[in-house]
């Protein structure tokens, strides 16, 4: 059993390296005639920021950058929460390495009592649970990722607010935006001040950084409202009117997306229910089966 498993991984690992030499990771022609200013800063991995878990999975990195890890999607949620995809990777190499070892300790501490399952169970045992817990930093980073993009649209929708009240008391749009996320506090109200502080210092429009942060965060609502503003100009009741509407279309959507995530909640909590009612049900025709069974 042994020979076999071993067998199938040297196999596995052949045709996974004769995938990656007939397949080698390219760079986007697109991306490598971007300017350096244009392209998106990557997080950088500090040394002092790096747990355990990242320090033991660094020598994996490489080989899995080969295999095209992480995939956009997973890369634009790093970037969401400005955690280096180093670290990323290191962290699942280190939870897959968790998962394979984790079925050894067991399976020595059964040999030593007598019942040791052999060397079949831990082997299965470890690849399976590997597997798992190699995708479970993914899930974690999705959710995350998800909590803040949320977060970013709940701070947008009330500083679109807040800048529509500024401009009707007379304030120009530099002047509103900044005393709207002032006014605010938490990570997304944060990321404004510093978006239109950037804004300040280069002295150029507050559209231009707000709409890289959309785009950086992944919410597509604060790149929409850039491309908006941009479009209508610097004029007090064009801007105005346009800032009004994509408040009240953001509160629209913000309002959807908590009534389905309520009936979402409400389901869920009827699966409790069920599953009890049906273990009940099951309680109470168990006898009478056996008894009908036995009698034949």
């Amino acid at each position: 059993m042994i020979a076999a498993v071993i067998c199938g991984a040297g196999f596995g690992a052949g045709a996974c390296a004769l995938w990656l030499g007939a397949r080698p990771p390219r760079r986007d022609l697109a991306d490598a005639l971007a300017p350096a200013a244009a392209t998106p800063q990557r997080p950088v991995a500090r040394p002092d920021s790096e747990g355990w878990a990242a320090r033991v999975g660094t020598a994996v990195v490489p080989l899995l950058r080969r295999c095209r890890l992480p995939g956009a999607k997973l890369s634009a949620d790093l970037c969401a929460l400005s955690i280096p995809v180093e670290r990323h990777l290191a962290e699942k190499a280190t939870a897959a390495l968790a998962g394979l070892l984790i079925p050894l300790p067991v399976t020595a501490l059964m040999a030593l009592a007598g019942a040791g399952p052999g060397w079949a169970v831990p082997v299965w045992a470890g690849m399976v649970l590997g597997a798992v817990l190699f995708f479970i930093p993914d899930l974690t980073v999705r959710q995350k990722a998800s909590r803040r993009r949320a977060e970013i649209r709940h701070a947008l929708s009330v500083l679109l607010d807040l800048t529509v009240v500024a401009l009707s008391g007379g304030a120009g749009v530099e002047q509103a935006l900044a005393d709207a996320a002032r006014a605010g506090q938490g990570e997304g109200f944060a990321a404004f001040r510093r978006a239109l502080q950037q804004a300040e210092v280069t002295r150029s429009a507050p559209w231009g950084p707000l709409g890289e942060l959309g785009s950086r965060l992944g919410v597509s609502e604060l790149t929409e409202l850039a491309a908006t503003a941009a479009l209508a100009g610097s004029e007090g009741a064009r801007i105005k009117a346009s800032l009004a509407t994509k408040a009240a279309s953001l509160r629209g959507h913000l309002l959807a997306e908590t009534e389905a995530e309520a009936a979402s909640a409400t389901e869920r909590m009827s699966l409790p229910v069920v599953t009890l009612f049906a273990a009940f049900l099951l309680f109470l025709g168990y006898p009478a089966l056996t008894h009908a069974l036995t009698g034949l």
